[in-house]
């Protein structure tokens, strides 16, 4: 890819921060781009410094704004020369008179600290370190999972909810002592704390160089589309917590970790916490499964629309397949008191989709489709579009089927007043033709343009005779027929 054509998008993408409702999810998204200058080295900063945030400047539009302003805030744990570029170029775009991001006064509140635990098991196997951080009247807590089987090497970092903290740490003591473990808790002051977090972090940054990783050269450590940001980006917001906090004291009796030669592999840290979650039946038995103990709880849902209320509005909403380059997505106007059962027959009627598969809508409202217990899926039938959605820009997400996770983003662009002239639903726009079903998610259907593509492929005349098709002509990525879509959206 062309690098200003890279860049473009990037910022343009950037435009999404504009809804962010917690400051902490636009400093996630800096500490993406702060990760990605980290991870070339020191010869890599500098550059990052000096090109990539010009190249941002130079844009100059509120999705610039606010690209600067996030990595300004991810950076301040270092590195400095990308912090001070970045706030520099922010504030010049600022004073040219472009709107600055409702949530940028909040990362520039200066971030305090709460309390500092540390849970460790007797047999030394493990422990996980746990501080709480406020911001503007918001409070968040940082878990740094450690393995002393490692070296002391940090495996994971979670950024969960302060209030949910003491039930993800009551359900490590639980889960521990259900697997034959003595879990102990230790309260640490902040300069412990962050003494115990810092060996982690080098312990892992020394095994991964070692181990010929240096820290995220793949965008896939940085950043996954199911699990999200990964160990690096994580580590950029662990840093800028640990510079607001007093110079780090090592606790009496602590171990300074050491570093066989070679190291050992870093997941070694993860693999172990499987292990023994196996070994004691699963996730719910042993109590380790974080991300859920983090998790909120869904909201109380909505009641549906009542007929003294008058007709339901009509929804426009945007429809987007989640990692396709070039963008793939739908514009439909759908009545807002349309089931989660219809809006998934109408997104398989827009994508083109054949049906047959498992979906799920995830919702703050928590997750519907084929009523599943083991699946923590509610019956999406009796729940309506505008339950789950009820406020313009509200957004949900839309998976089908659970071998190929086509994920759709899916956001309330307008709420219009029904028109009784027009059949609903319609779909008014969109961009580009659909992936065809069961070809392997978004990565296979990559492939799959590639191979037809090149009529030379070993593989091109099996994918056709797969398509159907007699030629590769007949195959059409680029088009979108929405005349194609709406017959099949008037025969639901």
């Amino acid at each position: 890819m062309d690098p200003e054509q890279m860049l473009a998008e990037l910022v343009d993408g950037a435009a999404d921060l504009a809804g962010c409702e917690d400051p902490l999810e636009a400093e996630l998204a800096g500490a993406l781009f702060v990760a990605m200058a980290l991870a070339g080295g020191d010869d890599t900063v500098p550059v990052f410094a000096q090109g990539f945030i010009p190249g941002i400047e130079a844009r100059g539009n509120d999705a610039a704004l606010m690209m600067l302003t996030a990595i300004g805030a991810a950076a301040r744990g270092g590195p400095e020369q990308v912090a001070e570029a970045a706030v520099a170029a922010a504030g010049r775009l600022a004073a040219s008179g472009i709107a600055v991001p409702a949530w940028a006064g909040e990362l520039e509140q200066p971030l305090g600290a709460g309390y500092f635990r540390r849970l460790y098991d007797t047999e030394g196997i493990m422990s996980v370190l746990a501080g709480v951080f406020n911001r503007a009247g918001r409070e968040h807590a940082v878990m740094v999972v450690v393995d002393h089987d490692d070296c002391g090497a940090a495996g994971d970092i979670l950024i969960v909810d302060a209030a949910d903290l003491s039930v993800a740490l009551k359900d490590i003591r639980d889960g521990g002592r259900r697997d034959g473990l003595t879990i102990k808790t230790q309260a640490l002051g902040a300069p412990e704390f962050r003494w115990y977090v810092e060996q982690a972090m080098q312990a892992r940054a020394v095994h991964d160089s070692e181990n010929g990783d240096d820290g995220g050269r793949d965008v896939s450590d940085l950043f996954d589309e199911d699990d999200g940001p990964g160990y690096p980006v994580l580590a950029v917001l662990v840093r800028t917590r640990l510079a607001v906090l007093p110079q780090p004291r090592k606790p009496k009796g602590a171990i300074v970790s050491g570093h066989s030669a070679g190291g050992q592999d870093a997941m070694r840290v993860l693999q172990q916490i499987a292990d023994m979650v196996a070994r004691s039946g699963g996730p719910s038995a042993v109590g380790l499964d974080l991300l859920a103990a983090g998790r909120a709880q869904p909201a109380r849902l909505p009641a549906k629309r009542k007929k003294a209320a008058g007709p339901a509005p009509v929804y426009q909403l945007k429809v987007s397949l989640r990692g396709a380059k070039p963008p793939i997505w739908r514009r439909l106007l759908v009545p807002a008191d349309t089931s989660l059962a219809g809006l998934h027959a109408t997104i398989l009627a827009a994508f083109g989709w054949h049906g047959g598969h498992m979906h799920v809508f995830e919702t703050a409202y928590g997750d519907f489709g084929r009523a599943d217990r083991e699946l923590g899926h509610r019956a999406e039938g009796p729940v309506t579009l505008e339950q789950v959605a009820p406020q313009l820009k509200d957004k949900i997400r839309y998976t089908y089927d659970f071998g190929d996770d086509w994920v759709h983003d899916i956001v309330v662009e307008k709420v219009l007043d029904r028109d009784p002239s027009t059949a609903y639903p319609r779909c008014t726009g969109g961009k580009r033709a659909a992936p065809p079903d069961d070809c392997g998610g978004i990565w296979g259907y990559e492939n799959l343009v590639e191979v037809l593509a090149d009529p030379a492929h070993p593989e091109h005349e099996e994918r056709l005779q797969w398509l159907g098709l007699a030629d590769a002509s007949q195959f059409t990525p680029d088009a979108f027929d929405v005349g194609a879509v709406n017959r099949l959206l008037s025969a639901l």
